[in-house]
Order: structure tokens, then C-alpha cells, then sequence
């Protein structure tokens, strides 16, 4: 049998990645003990993983220094037809190096997170849903989205969690077997990027991958995130000089503009009618008189106080007011739908919760190194395109045979 440096077999070094990207290194070396009949220690399962996690993170850079002296080359099947690049962010907790055992200054830290992806082609004259989803029109339904989005990406709160005025609204259709299929974007491929470098780095990593899957080419592609300042300056130097439309994810923009409808006040049903009359401006691309409504808004109810709270009602409607000022170029979603291009970055927020279930928790901190490693195991995986098993074909660097630091890297 033929053993690598880990005195592994390479198929189970396999196993013990996979299964050390996907879960904790205590969890995945219980798995692999009930379902393999494997007895690895977590500290083995997580070197493993971290070193074959760094491996590949030099394959990847390897790939981006390439791409910025235009040597990459090209590996796609056909040229798309219409594409998409998101990107976000998470969170994860980090701990000081070269320190004893125990979290050391503890902070949080934000990893980027992105993905390409591969549409089909669905352009047309006609905007393919001109009225906004029933979800978005659903008093019970929205206030929980809201809340979901909060939590996930800091927007101010308006703190009241209270569904308003659910007769206000019309009744959910019933769920049968002629109810009429969504009408999404749909997806044909995805891979994944991931890093706990800067932004720089990173728009570079997503637009090196973005060129070697050729979705520069498609006819149709589009750029969609929130409305984080580092999603745009990647999208402006990297993304919109090859054509691509840069687009507002709308789950975001509803966010704020239902915080700033509960802010201004006024009786439940009052609030409800203000949020879906701005949310219908929004979906059909009325952006001048979104802009008119939050700016008056905002002199309605005056600015905040310097030290005011986040979500003190005059700070969330200066909040929304402003994101829509700041963002007002990417909201022309009757244009977006009409192209066949995502308007929500749905795609890119589930990477994410597949990322944190893995990295994100407060009883897990990470060295910076590691969780690079670890991230890189997990976007392989989350990509579509066979990535793992064409890392795992490459030959792997050489380690020393023996001794106490037998799985550092040959001189």
C-alpha cells in the first residue's frame, strides 16, 4: 500500500480532509471513527486538513500571480451564456500566535466570500415579473426576513420585531400541486472563493476566477452585491471595465427600507403601506421617487443626535435615505430582469451559511493560518467544477521522512 507523509493511504488523507473541512476536527474525527471504524485524534484530523488546506492555498495563489501577468489559462467547456459574481462577507473568531494554549486576544474577523457563477440564458424583451415576489408582499412573512438579514449583516434595527397589520395584506396562496413554479434566475455551475486576505487580495482571487471560467465572455453578466463599500471598488477596477452590470442585491435594499418605514412612524397599517408602497418603487425601478420619499423622511424626522444609537429612528432613516443615495446606479431591476441577471444574492448568502456553520461559533478560534486553510478545503468542495479532485491529482510537495517535524516542508 502505498503511504503519503501522514503514513496514510492517499485515499484515506482524502476522507480525513473532506470530512475536517465540513466539521469541527473533534466532529470529524467521531464521524470517521463510527463510519470509517478509524481511530484519528482531532489533532490529527486538523493537521491534516491544515496543511493539505495550505497546500492548496498556494495552488490558488499560484493561479492569481498568473492571472496578473495574464498567463492564466483559460478552463471552461463552452462560453457561458450569461454569468454572475457575487461576493460577501463573514464572520469567524481569531487568536493570537505564538502563544500558549487557550484563546489569546480573542477578536472577530471578517473572511470574504465569493462565487461564480454560470446562468443560462433567459433575456427577453419583456420584464419576466414586473410585481415583486408574494413574500416580500407578506406582512407575517417580512418582519422574520428582516430580522434574518440584521443578524447576518449588521443593518441598524428599528427594535420592534412585531409583525404589522397582517390583515393588511392578501392571504397566502395555498401550496398544491398547481401552484406555479418560482421564477429564479437558475444556475447551470458554481464555484467558491474564500480567504482571509485584505479586500485587494481578494477582488483578485474572485477575478481570477471569474477569467479562468470565462464568464467574461457570456453575453449577459452582472455583478451583484450589498452595499459594502470594499464589494464596490472590486466591482469598479475589476468587474465593470469587462462589461459587467453591477447590481444592488434587492434582499438588502428591502431590509432598509422596511427598518425606515417602521422608524417614521404612524399606526401599524400606516407603516405597512409606507414600506410596500417604497418596496413597489424599488422592484420596478422608481428610483427618483424612492429618493424624493427618503429624503423627505429624513427631514420629517430630523437628523440624529451625534452619539445616537444605531437604531434610533432618525439614524435608521438617515441609514436607509443614504444606502439608496449611495447605491442608486445598481437598482435598475426591471433592466436586470429584462437581461436574465440575478437581482438577489441568494447564491452567495447560502456559501456563507455553509462557511459559518464550519468556521463561525463562539468556542472557535482560529490561528490566521488555519482558517485560511480550512476555508480553502471548504470552498473546494462547495464548487462545482471537480476543484478537489484536481488539486488531489497534482503532485504534492515533499516533506521530510522522519523526525519531530516530519510534516514540515523539505529544505
Amino acid at each position: 500500500m502505498r503511504l503519503g507523509p501522514e503514513d496514510y493511504s492517499p485515499a484515506l488523507v482524502r476522507k480525513i480532509v473532506r470530512q475536517g473541512g465540513k466539521d469541527s476536527f473533534t466532529e470529524a474525527s467521531q464521524e470517521l471513527q463510527e463510519h470509517e471504524n478509524l481511530e484519528i485524534g482531532a489533532q490529527q484530523v486538523g493537521r491534516i486538513t491544515e496543511r493539505v488546506g495550505e497546500e492548496w492555498v498556494a495552488l490558488r495563489d499560484r493561479e492569481v500571480e498568473a492571472y496578473k501577468r495574464n498567463e492564466l489559462p483559460r478552463a471552461y467547456a463552452e462560453k457561458p451564456a450569461a454569468a454572475a459574481v457575487m461576493a460577501d462577507g463573514g464572520r469567524l473568531l481569531t487568536r493570537a500566535d505564538d502563544q500558549p494554549p487557550g484563546a489569546h486576544a480573542p477578536a472577530w474577523r471578517a473572511p470574504y466570500y465569493g462565487c461564480c457563477l454560470t446562468l443560462p440564458a433567459r433575456a427577453g424583451k419583456e420584464d419576466p415579473q414586473p410585481e415583486p415576489p408574494q413574500k416580500f408582499l407578506d406582512a407575517a412573512r417580512v418582519p422574520k426576513l428582516v430580522q434574518e438579514v440584521q443578524s447576518r449583516a449588521g443593518v441598524p434595527r428599528t427594535g420592534s420585531g412585531r409583525s404589522p397589520a397582517v390583515s393588511q395584506t392578501p392571504p397566502r396562496r395555498r401550496r398544491g400541486k398547481n401552484r406555479l413554479k418560482k421564477k429564479g434566475v437558475g444556475l447551470i455551475l458554481r464555484t467558491v472563493v474564500a480567504t482571509m486576505a485584505s479586500a485587494e487580495e481578494f477582488g483578485y482571487m474572485l477575478a481570477a476566477e471569474a477569467y479562468r471560467r470565462g464568464l467574461d465572455l457570456a453575453a449577459h453578466k452582472a455583478f451583484v452585491g450589498d452595499g459594502e463599500a470594499s464589494n464596490w471598488s472590486i466591482y469598479r477596477f475589476h468587474f465593470a471595465p469587462l462589461g459587467y452590470v453591477g447590481i444592488l442585491d434587492f434582499l438588502h435594499l428591502l431590509t432598509y427600507l422596511y427598518s425606515a418605514a417602521q422608524a417614521l412612524g404612524g399606526r401599524p397599517a400606516e407603516r405597512w403601506e409606507r414600506y410596500e408602497r417604497w418596496l413597489r418603487w424599488a422592484w420596478g425601478g422608481q428610483r427618483d421617487k424612492l429618493l424624493l420619499a427618503l429624503n423627505a423622511a429624513a427631514r420629517k424626522v430630523g437628523p440624529a443626535p451625534k452619539n445616537a444609537p444605531e437604531n434610533d429612528p432618525r439614524s435608521v432613516v438617515e441609514a436607509a435615505r443614504r444606502y439608496v443615495t449611495n447605491n442608486a446606479e445598481h437598482m435598475d431591476y426591471p433592466r436586470y430582469r429584462k437581461l436574465g441577471l440575478p437581482i438577489s444574492s441568494a447564491p452567495i448568502e447560502s456559501v456563507v451559511k455553509q462557511f459559518n456553520r464550519r468556521v463561525k461559533g463562539t468556542e472557535k478560534f482560529w490561528l490566521e493560518a488555519g482558517a485560511e486553510a480550512v476555508l480553502q478545503v471548504r470552498a473546494a468542495y462547495l464548487s462545482q467544477d471537480g476543484r478537489a479532485e484536481r488539486y488531489w491529482n497534482m503532485p504534492r510537495p515533499l516533506y521530510r521522512a522522519v523526525g519531530r517535524n516530519r510534516l514540515a516542508l523539505a529544505a
